[in-house]
C-alpha cells in the first residue's frame, strides 16, 4: 500500500494569489529585514501581506512599528484581521502576546499555530503574500509547504562560506518539498565607502555566486550594508520606506520587479 501524500491536502488561500517564502539556513543574515523590505517594494506596485512565522523570535511587529497593536475579530467569519501598516497588512504572533513572552511550543503548537495564520486570518485579496519564515529546516518550514501551495522560495545569504553551508540546507530543504526556488539574496554584500564611492567587502568573498551557477538559481540581487538599513528597522521605518531613493533600497525594488517578472 502507498504510503499517503503530506501534500495531497494543500489549498490555496482564498483571495491571495502567490505565496513567496523567504528563508535562510542560519541566523543573523538579516533575512526579517530582508523579508520586511521585500514586502514593502512589492507593495509600491501590488497587495501584499506579510506573515511573520518566526514563532520563536517574532520581530515584525517591531520592524514595522506596530508594536503593541492587537489585531480586531471579525464577529462573523470569527477571523484575525490583520494590522495594517504602508499598505501591508501583517499578522504575527507577537500581536497576540506580551513582546518579552517566551513561546514555549511543541511541533503540534507550531502546525496549529501555523494553519490559523495561514487560514483564520482575514488576507483578502493579495498579490503577495510574503511569509518570514525562521532560520533553519524545522516545523513551520514542513508546516508551510504542506498546507499550501507556495509560489517560490527566496533564500537569504550573507557572502562568507559559513554562511553559504546553512543556505545549501535551506535548498536542499526546498528542493525536497518540491518548492520552486525563485532564487538568492545576498544581503550585506558590500559596503559603500562614503569617500570615494568604492565598494568595500565586509565579509570574506565566498562561493556563493559559484554555488548558485552550479544549481541554476538565479541570484536576485545584492543588498549592500549600511548602519541605516538596521536603524531604520528599529524606528520601524523600513528603508524602502526611510530612503526610498538610497542604494538598498533601490536594489530591493529592483528584486521586487525580478519576482514579479516570475510570479505575475
Amino acid at each position: 500500500m502507498a504510503a499517503p501524500n503530506p501534500f495531497e491536502k494543500q489549498t490555496s488561500i482564498p483571495g491571495v494569489k502567490h505565496i513567496i517564502a523567504v528563508s535562510s539556513g542560519k541566523g543573523g543574515v538579516g533575512k526579517s529585514t530582508v523579508a520586511t523590505n521585500l514586502a514593502m517594494a512589492l507593495g509600491k506596485k501590488s497587495k501584499v501581506g506579510l506573515l511573520d512565522a518566526d514563532i520563536y523570535g517574532p520581530s515584525i511587529p517591531r520592524m514595522l512599528g506596530t508594536l503593541g497593536q492587537k489585531p480586531g475579530i471579525d464577529p462573523e467569519t470569527n477571523q484575525l484581521i490583520p494590522i495594517t501598516r504602508y499598505g501591508i497588512k501583517l499578522m504575527s504572533i507577537g500581536f497576540l502576546i506580551e513582546e518579552n513572552a517566551a513561546v514555549v511550543w511543541r511541533g503540534p503548537m507550531l502546525f496549529k499555530a501555523m494553519d490559523q495564520f495561514l487560514r483564520d486570518v482575514q488576507w483578502g485579496e493579495l498579490d503577495y503574500l510574503v511569509v518570514d519564515l525562521p532560520p533553519g529546516t524545522g516545523d513551520i518550514q514542513l508546516t508551510l509547504a504542506q498546507k499550501v501551495p507556495v509560489a517560490g522560495a527566496v533564500v537569504v545569504s550573507t557572502p562568507q562560506n559559513v554562511a553559504l553551508l546553512d543556505v545549501k540546507k535551506a535548498v536542499d530543504m526546498f528542493q525536497r518539498l518540491n518548492v520552486p526556488l525563485l532564487g538568492m539574496i545576498e544581503n550585506m554584500a558590500y559596503m559603500i565607502n562614503p569617500a570615494n564611492g568604492e565598494k568595500m567587502q565586509l565579509f570574506p568573498k565566498g562561493e556563493i555566486d559559484s554555488y548558485a551557477k552550479a544549481q541554476g538559481i538565479a541570484k536576485l540581487g545584492e543588498v549592500p550594508f549600511n548602519p541605516s538599513v538596521g536603524l531604520a528597522c528599529e524606528a520601524g521605518i523600513p528603508i524602502v520606506e526611510a530612503n526610498s531613493n538610497g542604494a538598498e533600497a533601490q536594489e530591493f525594488m529592483r528584486i521586487a520587479d525580478r519576482i514579479r517578472e516570475v510570479c505575475p
